[in-house]
C-alpha cells in the first residue's frame, strides 16, 4: 500500500491527527531516520493531541463566552483582592469535581465577568462541558423557550453541564417566572454540578433581587452551602484602558 492509500485511509477512518502526522513526516523525508516504533509513538501522540484540542474547541465554542480570557491573564493583585493561591487551586478546576459554586462580587469594571470567562475556559481546557449566560439573556431565553415548547430541553441541557456560567447577576429584581425557573436550575445542579455566578451586588443583597422570601431563602441556601466567594476590588480596569 502506498503512502497516499494510506493517508486517505487514516482521513477515512477520522484519524486525523495520524494523517497530519504521517504527511509531515514524509514531506520532511524524515521517515528513513525513524524506526516504526518511533513512527508508531509519533502518530498516536499526534492523534491524542488532535483529538484533544478538537474537544477543547468544541468545549468552548459551545460555552459562547462572552469574553476570550485564560487564567494566566488574571495577575494576582493585592489591590484587586485576588490570591495566587487561589488562583493556582482555581485553575486545577477540582471545585467542579467536588460540586463547589463560585460567587465573583465586585463594582463595575473590576473584571468580573472577566475571571468568570477565565475559568470556564480553563474548565473546557481540562474537557468539562461548560454553558455561559448573561443573566438577562438567560431569562429571555427560558421566557421563549416558554413560547416555543423548548423550555424543559433547556433546563435539562443546563443541568448537565458540568459547570454554569450565570453573568450580571442581579441587575433587575425577578419576576415570578424568573425566581421559579432559577430555583429549578440551582435545585437540578445542588451538591451535583458547579454554578459561578457574577454580580456588581454583594450576596447578600441577592436576596432583595430574587424577591418572595421563601424562594430567596431556599436559592440562596443552595448557592452558597458549597461557594467559593471572590470578591474583587479596586478601581475600573476600563477606566485604566
Amino acid at each position: 500500500m502506498s503512502y497516499t492509500q494510506s493517508l486517505e485511509q487514516l482521513r477515512e477512518l477520522r484519524l486525523h491527527g495520524m494523517a497530519t502526522a504521517l504527511d509531515g513526516i514524509l514531506t520532511a523525508k524524515q521517515s528513513s531516520h525513524m524506526s516504526s516504533e518511533q513512527m508508531l509513538e509519533l502518530l498516536i501522540q499526534y492523534e491524542v493531541d488532535s483529538r484533544q484540542s478538537r474537544k477543547v474547541d468544541r468545549l468552548t465554542k459551545q460555552a459562547r463566552f462572552r469574553y476570550s480570557a485564560s487564567i494566566e491573564q488574571i495577575p494576582a493583585s493585592v489591590k484587586q483582592n485576588i490570591d495566587s493561591t487561589q488562583l493556582a487551586m482555581l485553575s486545577t478546576c477540582k471545585w467542579i469535581d467536588e460540586g463547589d459554586n463560585i460567587l465573583i462580587t465586585g463594582p463595575t469594571g473590576v473584571g468580573k465577568s472577566h475571571m468568570a470567562s477565565a475559568l470556564g475556559a480553563q474548565a473546557c481546557m481540562l474537557g468539562y462541558r461548560t454553558l455561559y449566560y448573561n443573566a438577562q439573556k438567560l431569562f429571555y431565553n427560558l421566557r421563549l423557550s416558554k413560547m416555543e415548547g423548548t423550555h424543559r430541553k433547556l433546563i435539562t441541557n443546563m443541568a448537565k453541564a458540568d459547570l454554569l456560567i450565570i453573568d450580571d447577576f442581579g441587575l433587575q429584581k425577578l419576576e415570578d417566572l424568573q425566581r421559579l425557573d432559577l430555583m429549578e436550575i440551582i435545585e437540578d445542579r445542588h451538591g451535583l454540578k458547579s454554578t459561578i455566578i457574577a454580580s456588581q451586588l454583594p450576596v447578600a443583597a441577592w436576596y432583595e433581587v430574587i424577591g418572595e422570601p421563601t424562594i430567596s431563602d431556599a436559592i440562596l441556601d443552595r448557592i452558597t452551602h458549597q461557594s467559593i466567594r471572590i470578591e474583587l476590588k479596586g478601581e475600573s480596569l476600563r477606566k485604566k484602558k
